[in-house]
């Protein structure tokens, strides 16, 4: 599991057609206390979150195990949206 940042959206005029319906976001990754690292992911949206939402997203076939992704082919998909994370007794508030 990833912790990222939304930082843009992809749009595609032309796509397979088992990605109808997925909205695919570009998700910068993040350690524990909010800061950036330097990968980047292209992940599907399952959960409806948008620009400057900080998420959690699974990779690899973890993300290709869930009923809504399974025969997909996503190798990337945002399953939570975080608010808060508590790591060695601090609060951090992303």
């Amino acid at each position: 599991m990833i912790i990222g940042k939304i930082i843009g959206n992809v749009v595609s005029t032309v796509k397979d057609p088992k990605y109808n319906g997925y909205k695919l976001l570009v998700v910068q990754e993040m350690n524990c206390f909010g800061e950036f690292e330097k990968n980047f992911y292209i992940s599907a949206d399952l959960i409806g979150v948008g620009i400057d939402e900080v998420v959690m997203l699974v990779n690899g076939a973890a993300a290709r195990t869930s009923v809504e992704t399974n025969g997909i082919g996503f190798d990337s998909v945002i399953t939570a949206k975080i608010e808060t994370i508590i790591f060695e007794d601090k609060v951090i508030k992303l």
